[in-house]
Order: structure tokens, then sequence, then C-alpha cells
């Protein structure tokens, strides 16, 4: 069993659906060695039912990496937590944050938030079952809908602590469960990285991971100051050198450019094309690793043009390499 290191919660990358598989966390890997990846949510179901060759996938190269699991049985939710700790994960995360109508048809995600009980009863649950082989946690919003108390906030916190969460990744916004698409709920309602500061000054022996419109090293770096760690969306994502950048800021080294990290990332992609695996799966996430740079749309148009062709290879990400060293025209 592998362990996540006290300093790894400092920078994690969260958990976002048909984006952060095996093949995108490790390039993730590559650009933050120390940062802590998480997958994408599985439905406790789908862990004890669904084909766990494809669902639990995980490189070794991934560690150390949480799982997110949705649902609201707590006996079910014990049944998947045992499962992925017989899987290797690092931790397994609860989510009391997706707002889709989807997952609250399912009662699971940020609903629950609603029911702090349940999600309470959920927490222990999977922590009895785990038995200290990996640390359970929550990731939540502050509320749902046009909720704005902090005490309530507070007291789901206290909750799920009292229940034995390892950690608390505040996603520092409310989720709206009607009107809102999910994409509109990461954007329209207000930041309020407040909340998450007074949470982690009343509770200072509370181990509090910030997420939310975080885009750039140096907002990161200054939350650093008020909370234990802070957690990387679709920043991490469209536009991944920022995650490299911060793992250079936060644990240091020398900072690498954007194709000697790609080209340490070849070794894994060449391993997953000997198993088949199809290598527009794998170069989709690293279509942003130039973005704002020359010939970074060039290097996009290079790849998602060139996956369909039959024999394709590392030699395509050679060509996509190329053009971004050309220069530009007059």
């Amino acid at each position: 069993m592998h362990s996540i290191a006290a300093n790894a919660i400092r920078l994690s990358v969260a958990p976002m659906m048909d984006w952060t598989d095996t093949h995108c966390r490790a390039f993730h890997r590559v650009l933050a060695p120390n940062a802590l990846l998480y997958t994408e949510m599985v439905h406790a179901n789908a862990v004890i039912h669904g084909d766990r060759t494809h669902l639990l996938a995980m490189d070794p190269s991934e560690h150390p990496v949480a799982i997110q699991l949705g649902g609201s049985d707590p006996v079910l939710l014990a049944q998947a937590a045992r499962i992925c700790v017989e899987h290797g994960f690092d931790e397994v995360n609860l989510n009391c944050g997706c707002p889709s109508d989807r997952v609250q048809a399912g009662r699971f995600g940020a609903c629950l938030m609603r029911e702090p009980a349940l999600v309470a009863d959920c927490v222990r649950a999977m922590v009895d079952a785990v038995d200290g082989a990996l640390p359970v946690t929550v990731k939540c919003r502050l509320g749902v809908d046009d909720d704005n108390d902090y005490a309530a906030f507070r007291d789901f916190v206290d909750r799920m602590d009292a229940a034995g969460s390892a950690f608390i990744v505040v996603h520092a916004r409310n989720a709206w469960l009607k009107g809102l698409s999910p994409k509109e709920n990461r954007e329209v309602p207000p930041l309020r990285y407040d909340w998450a500061y007074r949470l982690k000054s009343e509770r200072p022996a509370m181990t509090v991971l910030l997420n939310g419109g975080i885009t750039d090293v140096d907002a990161a770096l200054a939350h650093l100051d008020h909370v234990d760690g802070v957690m990387l969306g679709r920043a991490a994502y469209h536009d991944p050198y920022t995650l490299h950048r911060l793992q250079v800021a936060m644990f240091g080294g020398e900072l690498r450019g954007r194709e000697e990290l790609l080209r340490a990332y070849f070794p894994y992609i060449e391993r997953q094309l000997e198993r088949g695996v199809a290598l527009k799966h794998i170069t989709r996430h690293v279509l942003g690793l130039f973005h704002g740079q020359p010939g970074g749309r060039m290097f996009r148009q290079v790849l998602s043009e060139g996956v369909v062709r039959a024999n394709a290879g590392i030699g395509l990400l050679e060509e996509a390499l190329a053009v971004t060293s050309r220069p530009l025209a007059a």
C-alpha cells in the first residue's frame, strides 16, 4: 500500500468527469511529481458491479492517487471502499459537490449537503471498512441553492470530521441544484474563499484544502497562507504547464520545458500503444501543453487531425513538437 506524504496535499488535481482518467493522471504525474491526483468520480455501485479493469485502471506511476466515490448508501460505500483498498488507491474521497441532475436523481453529490447525518454515516462506514488502510475524505461545496449560512456549512464539516474524515476539500462556492448546468455551477455562483479561510482559522487542527477558481501560480501560493492545500481543476487540464509551475514553486527543482515534459511522457505512451490503446485516448490530455505559446494552435491541430491515422504513434507527437519550434512567418 502506498501512502500520501504529508506535503502532497499542498497541491492536488481535482476529480473531473471524462478528463482525469488514468492516461491524464499519468501525464499530470510527469508534470507534478509531488501532487495528489484524483480519479473521475465512480459510483459505489459501479465499483461493486462494474468493469473494474476499466473503472479502476491505474498505472503504478500515478501514486499518490485518490479515488472519488459517489453514493449515499453507507453499506454500498463501505463495500466499494474495501475494493478500492484492494486495488491500491491511496485515499477514498466522497463526492458531496457535484450538482448534475443525474447525480441528484441518484441522491448523491451536492444534494447530500442537506443531509449531514446521512453523509456522516457514510463516512463512518467507509472509515470502519478500510480499517486504517487509507484515509477517507470528503469534497463538498459551501451549500446548495441560496444557502447562505456559514454556521450550517461549518456544522456539516464538523460532522464529517467527527465521523473520521481525514481532511475536507472545500469547493468554495454554492451548488445550484436547479437552473444551472454543471458548467455554469463551476462559474456562476460566487466564490467565497473567506469561508474556507475562516473554517481553517476556527478549526486549526482540521486539514482544509481549497478548490474553485484557482487558475494561476500566484493565487494558489497566496491561498496557502490560509489553508493547508490547493486543488486545481480545469486550469490543470486546459493549461497543464501551470501545474508544473506550481510543482516547482511549492516543492523546488528546475522548471522543465514543455517539450522536455512531453518527451518524459513518451515511455508511458509507448507502453499503452503496445497494449493496443488508441493514441487519441492519450493525446487528448496533452492538447493544452502549449497553451498561449507560439505554435500552440498548430500543435493542437496536428495532434487532433493526426490521431485518426491508422498508424498514428509517437511519430505524430514528434510532428506536433516540430511545429512549436518553427519560426513564425513574417
